[in-house]
């Protein structure tokens, strides 16, 4: 029986986890379909607990019905509600889509601010959301954390799985600043192509294979 193999550092892992994400998905695309940072806020919100493609069904007819903030607080909460009901959660989510329309208006000129702490102020908007929001409606550098991210970065022992908080320190020491913003789209269409948390096929799965930890690898039968 042969020995098992060495355990690769973080810093090694990272560097072949970047490899190969950026040969399979070189441009990844917002999966998010928006507009501009209203829209894009928007569907961020919307997408909680729901999936970006059943958000993509929906925002068309939201946004037919009002893309702007000075729009939406013309329609009811309930108006709101009526269409973004397969989402989930829609009671809250029209509430709180009504009110951060409201608050945009008052507080920032109609405008969705290009800032961490006051898009975490607005209601419905925690540190994921503005994460998203930033990256991708204003290229700042951000590592938003969704249940993908923090699935895999435990998978391939880049963290200890402990919170998404400590995901996201983490994945921030591992990647380069400025690959942040495409990092983390890339480990998103990683997990739903090739590393899914259930039926999982470890001959795609590359990145298992190679940086996976011995766990996670003897889980799925690979061997050591």
């Amino acid at each position: 029986m042969s020995a098992p193999r060495p355990e690769l550092t973080r810093e090694a892992k990272a560097a072949r986890v970047l490899e190969v994400l950026e040969a399979l998905f070189p441009q990844p695309p917002v999966p998010l379909d928006h507009h501009d940072p209203y829209t894009l806020l928007v569907a961020v919100l919307l997408s909680a607990q729901c999936t970006d493609e059943r958000v993509n069904r929906i925002t068309p007819a939201l946004f037919a019905l009002a893309s702007t903030p000075e729009a939406m607080v013309q329609h009811s909460i309930e108006a709101i509600d009526a269409i973004v009901r397969p989402c989930g959660l829609s009671p809250t989510k029209a509430k709180h889509i009504h009110r951060l329309s409201e608050l945009l208006l008052e507080r920032h000129g109609g405008q969705v601010p290009a800032d961490f702490a006051a898009l975490e102020a607005l209601p419905g908007v925690g540190h994921k959301t503005a994460s998203v929001v930033m990256a991708q409606a204003f290229g700042v550098p951000a590592f938003p954390v969704d249940t993908h991210i923090h699935r895999l970065m435990t998978r391939w022992g880049l963290t200890d799985g402990r919170s998404v908080e400590q995901t996201e320190r983490d994945a921030k020491a591992l990647f380069p600043e400025d690959r942040w913003n495409d990092v983390h789209l890339q480990i998103i269409f990683y997990g739903r192509a090739y590393s899914p948390a259930r039926g999982l096929n470890p001959e795609k799965d590359v990145l298992l294979r190679e940086v996976g930890t011995p766990e996670e690898r003897a889980k799925w039968g690979i061997p050591a």
